[in-house]
């Protein structure tokens, strides 16, 4: 299933998998749609209803003014909003790179509420020089604006970086796919700027993670140049009890491998009580 949910102007994409009784809410990154966590629901169907969004300027969902940044307070009204149209008491989270910032959002808001969060090469723990540069001040806002009409200046200094190496491969070719066309450069200049209110303190999240006794698994990819572990410490660092798991993939790969992980711990568990059950 998928529909809309509306609030203030806002229009909110959503796709609906499974029977399950206990609640996930997923967010993608960015270039994606709620669609791209459909191996989710192969692997957890029959345990979890899962909640799946198109974020805004991405899939089906549309935020009304591109110049008006998305603000924390809106984002917590929206969520309270549509967990109570649809019943949601208590639900766990997913978050893969960009969508990360959205779990910390609503983590801020529903703490209490939350079991869980399944947190995949994520956003919003570490900001990059960059996301800073294209949001704040006014001047390098519209340094990156131009940047959107005129972009063979980042691409030839790119390319130099790359050259002498002081740039990785990897995140040149990400780079590169996603400034391909100006509507791709539109898109990374729009969630930027809209999405620019979505900065958190990390003693507050742990604070929050702990006192709430919510379960955390943290997933990133041995390959990964953008999401490192070395960048998850400003978060993990206030934390005792997580788990983290490195895995033999990309940035890229990561939402289908973290779904078979999940699956096969599913799998364990039953196999696990059967046993129990059999004794």
């Amino acid at each position: 299933m998928n529909g809309f949910f509306e609030c203030e102007g806002a229009k909110l994409h959503w796709w609906r998998w499974g029977n399950g009784p206990k609640v996930l809410l997923a967010f993608h990154g960015f270039g994606q749609h709620g669609q791209y966590y459909s191996p989710f629901a192969r692997a957890l169907a029959d345990t979890h209803t899962i909640w799946s969004f198109d974020m805004f300027f991405h899939g089906h969902s549309v935020w009304p003014d591109p110049r008006k940044p998305l603000s924390r307070e809106f984002w917590h009204r929206m969520m309270g909003s549509f967990l109570k149209q649809n019943s949601i008491d208590r639900f766990e989270m997913s978050g893969y790179s960009m969508g990360g910032k959205f779990v910390l959002a609503t983590l801020e808001m529903m703490a209490p509420k939350i079991d869980r969060l399944i947190l995949i090469a994520p956003d919003g723990i570490r900001t990059s020089f960059w996301y800073s540069m294209a949001t704040y001040p006014s001047w390098s806002r519209n340094f990156f604006r131009n940047l959107v009409e005129k972009p063979e200046p980042l691409y030839k200094l790119m390319h130099n970086l790359e050259r002498y190496r002081l740039m990785d491969k990897g995140i040149l070719r990400f780079a590169d796919w996603h400034m391909s066309n100006p509507e791709k450069r539109m898109k990374v200049y729009n969630s930027w700027t809209v999405f620019s209110p979505l900065r958190f303190n990390m003693r507050h999240i742990a604070d929050l993670i702990k006192n709430n006794h919510i379960n955390l698994e943290m997933y990133l990819g041995r390959y990964d140049k953008i999401m490192t572990p070395q960048g998850m410490q400003r978060l993990l660092r206030y934390l005792k009890d997580y788990k983290l798991e490195v895995l033999n993939t990309g940035h890229s790969g990561l939402i289908d491998l973290v779904a078979h992980q999940l699956y096969e711990q599913k799998r364990g568990k039953y196999s696990d009580e059967n046993t129990r059950s059999n004794r």
